[in-house]
């Protein structure tokens, strides 16, 4: 019988319910975030934190994905989120990631975040670390 993960067991994409795929022929990476309760603040709108959350998540994943196989590691470095246009529970995020940088110390990304109107409501720039493994 298959074990099914609890809350504990999953990654943190897997928590939030987060849809990561890529890359596109842009070399951009693309995800998809129902809104439901969890994510939104007492007034009913989705929490900063969550916009910053999406950001990290994805550079970090993506960024790692690239890096391990030449014996490198990654971790966030910074994150300047800007908030532009509230999004309710009912909404979907759409965002779309794109690497701007990709040295050998450190990568930057720009991610954007829109809803189902194609709104800009948030946008992103992660820098991330890139470290040798010892």
């Amino acid at each position: 019988m298959a074990h099914e993960p609890d809350a504990g067991e999953r990654t943190f994409s897997e928590q939030l319910g987060l849809e990561i795929s890529g890359p596109t022929e842009d070399g951009a990476y693309t995800a998809v975030l129902p809104i439901t309760r969890r994510f939104t603040q007492p007034m009913g709108i989705v929490h900063g934190g969550i916009y910053s959350a999406i950001a990290e998540e994805i550079a970090s994943h993506m960024t790692a994905l690239k890096v391990w196989e030449s014996g490198r590691f990654t971790l966030g470095q910074s994150n300047l989120t800007h908030f532009l246009r509230p999004v309710q529970e009912g909404s979907t995020i759409n965002v779309h990631a794109v690497p701007q940088h990709r040295g050998r110390t450190s990568w930057v990304w720009s991610i954007e975040m829109r809803d189902e109107q194609n709104r800009l409501c948030a946008m992103s720039t992660v820098t991330m670390a890139v470290r040798e493994r010892h």
